[in-house]
């Protein structure tokens, strides 16, 4: 009966806790002096369940005739802890260094090749394989609070500040203005660190083979001392919200691609003009297929302004199967375009009403008795 009885109490406290859980760790020192002083004692201690992640605004004004384009970009530290303690009237930093990385990089293991099994032979037995996962982490800072006895300062009317930068040779540290407070379980809290406004390269750029969308992009070169680290933004163009994205990894004087949204200005349109497909040789015979598209590119602006056309041809790993240009082709201004096999770009200063016209065919051989097949290329 008395083990009844303590079974029932400590799971009323432990629903009791759970609906109400602590929001105060307690820290006891004993201390021992030879005689009276004064000093100052300063007590810290890592804790668990606390992180924050980057966050940005990017507020596009795409200009005027006599106004250049500019870009503000807005980075915010989302912090969330879960500690079981408040963290109230706390001086905060967040820092760049990625704990969540580990110390070291990852081992690669040999990569063997061998001819597959028939499927009847893998009956009954057990078959393991290594699968690299390849997944975006949200990025994970470090945090840190100082949580110390002061006079609560004179209220101010709010407003949004920004926190100081302290910049090291492998981090950067922002510390964030005054002194905030973060309850413990409350969900995410947004602070404004840093703004930078920076005078972007406006371009269009359309790829019509998927979208024939044309897309308003901006680039810019990250000129802070401190990484932009990967996160979550929100785009905005001339004060539109007009969606969100993601924003990659860019250190220092690295360029940044950043779109917003369609730009119903611009009016792009891709045909098919020519398929032909058949047999060519009289000893070896051969399958071809040939295919011509022209692209037509109108600008509705006011201004001049850069378009960027995409478009590809199919690419062989295989040396029975052949592609190769054909001659009507419109040069194309770059190649392989960002590391990416068989895409081609355009790239033109179109003038108010401008219409630009591309074209672009190919042809594709391989042997009678094959039968090929367009798959986009897996990782």
């Amino acid at each position: 009966m008395k083990q009844r009885e303590l079974d029932e109490e400590l799971a009323r406290v432990d629903r009791a806790l759970q609906a109400n859980p602590a929001r105060k760790m307690e820290v006891r020192i004993d201390l021992a002096a030879d005689a009276g002083s004064r000093a100052t004692f300063r007590v810290s201690y890592t804790v668990r369940g606390a992180r924050w992640a980057p966050l940005y605004d990017a507020r596009l004004d795409t200009g005027t005739r006599e106004r250049k384009p500019a870009l503000e970009l807005i980075r915010r530290a989302e912090i969330v802890q879960q500690t079981g303690e408040d963290w109230s009237d706390v001086a905060l930093s967040v820092s760049t260094v990625r704990t969540a990385k580990g110390g070291a990089g990852p081992e690669l293991r040999p990569l063997v090749v061998r001819y597959a099994e028939p499927a009847s032979a893998l009956k009954g037995s057990r078959i393991m394989q290594d699968r690299a996962a390849l997944r975006e982490e949200r990025p994970v800072g470090n945090l840190g609070s100082e949580n110390m006895a002061a006079v609560a300062p004179a209220s101010q009317p709010a407003q949004e500040q920004e926190a100081a930068i302290e910049t090291g040779g492998y981090q950067a540290l922002f510390r964030v203005p005054g002194r905030v407070t973060v309850a413990t379980n409350e969900g995410a809290k947004s602070l404004r660190i840093s703004t930078a406004t920076i005078a972007p390269d406006l371009l269009v750029r359309a790829a019509p083979a998927l979208d024939e969308t044309a897309y308003l992009e901006a680039s810019l070169k990250n000129a802070e001392e401190a990484p932009l680290l990967a996160g979550r933004v929100s785009l905005y163009r001339d004060g539109i919200f007009v969606g969100r994205g993601a924003l990659a990894l860019t250190p220092k004087d690295e360029t940044l691609r950043l779109g917003f949204g369609a730009d119903e200005k611009v009016k792009v349109a891709r045909v098919l003009t020519r398929r032909l497909e058949g047999s060519a040789g009289i000893i070896s015979s051969a399958k071809t297929d040939e295919r011509e598209f022209k692209t037509t590119v109108r600008s509705g602006h006011s201004r001049p302004i850069r378009i960027v056309v995409e478009d590809q041809i199919p690419t062989s790993e295989i040396a029975e199967i052949q592609v190769e240009m054909l001659p009507g082709t419109t040069p194309p201004n770059e190649r392989d375009v960002r590391d990416r096999r068989g895409v081609l770009a355009w790239s033109f200063d179109a003038a108010p009403g401008e219409a630009k016209e591309i074209k672009l065919g190919w042809r594709l051989r391989w042997p009678g008795d094959k039968v090929v097949a367009y798959e986009p290329r897996r990782p």
